[in-house]
């Protein structure tokens, strides 16, 4: 059984892609802070269908000092990491120039810096043991404005940026790695827009709907399986033709 971490997978986007993952032979580990009602919910679903097959890791990925020890600890208790999907991000709202400060520093701690160290240590695990996948979860909003999310766009963008270049670095050795943009998804990260602002954005999408959850999932499980063997440096957009 191959071995996934997800980061920010206790709920929302995170839980349907680590639940698909689970349901579809790989072992998901993830990585939260805290646990909540739907991951219990969804690791004793998976334990009755598999043994071993969904696996919860609280940590703060804001204590970035503590991931190096976190990985470590990873290593010992898993046989191997084959994969990582750095979901976990937060998003502050609102005009640029009144948001306060450190509201913008943690969404690049969180949603930066933090996926980027992680990976640092998950991808030396995954090149001693021959290779492996990093999936990176951005937004269209890394590639295109919406009001009130600078500083959430610009912590998006930065990890198409560090996907592809990183791409270029380890694919020698048997690392791929690609990216994921979803667009608006119902989750709780678009709880600050009301049902019509939602509705507005599904009537100008292409297929006049809103992508889903499970829509990503199944993105990230294919960049995850054999099928994208040659696939690396790619961003996959989901989004409903949203920015088609």
């Amino acid at each position: 059984m191959l071995n996934v971490l997800v980061t920010g997978g206790s709920r929302g986007l995170g839980l349907g892609i680590a639940r698909r993952l689970a349901g579809a032979g790989y072992r998901s580990i993830v990585i939260s802070r805290k646990p909540t009602d739907q991951l219990s919910a969804a690791i004793d679903e998976a334990e009755r269908r598999q043994h071993g097959s969904f696996r919860f890791v609280p940590f703060d990925l804001s204590d970035i000092e503590g991931i190096p020890g976190l990985v470590r600890e990873l290593k010992k208790e898993f046989a191997g990491l084959y994969g990582l999907v750095n979901n976990a991000g937060i998003a502050f709202d609102g005009s640029l120039a009144l948001m306060p400060d450190a509201q913008i520093a943690r969404q690049v701690q969180v949603n930066t810096l933090a996926p980027m160290i992680l990976t640092k240590y998950v991808v030396r695990a995954m090149l001693a043991s021959g290779g492996g996948r990093v999936v990176n979860i951005a937004s269209i909003m890394g590639f295109t404005g919406y009001s009130g999310l600078a500083a959430y766009g610009a912590t998006k963008a930065s990890l198409i940026g560090f996907t592809r270049s990183l791409a270029r670095e380890v694919g020698r050795m048997g690392v791929n790695v690609n990216a994921v943009a979803p667009g608006f998804v119902r989750t709780e990260m678009t709880h600050g827009l009301t049902g019509a602002q939602l509705e507005q954005i599904a009537r100008r999408s292409a297929l006049r709907h809103l992508p889903e959850v499970e829509d990503v999932a199944s993105a990230v499980e294919y960049l995850l399986g054999d099928g994208a063997k040659s696939i690396t440096g790619t961003v996959l957009t989901v989004d409903a033709g949203n920015t088609a």
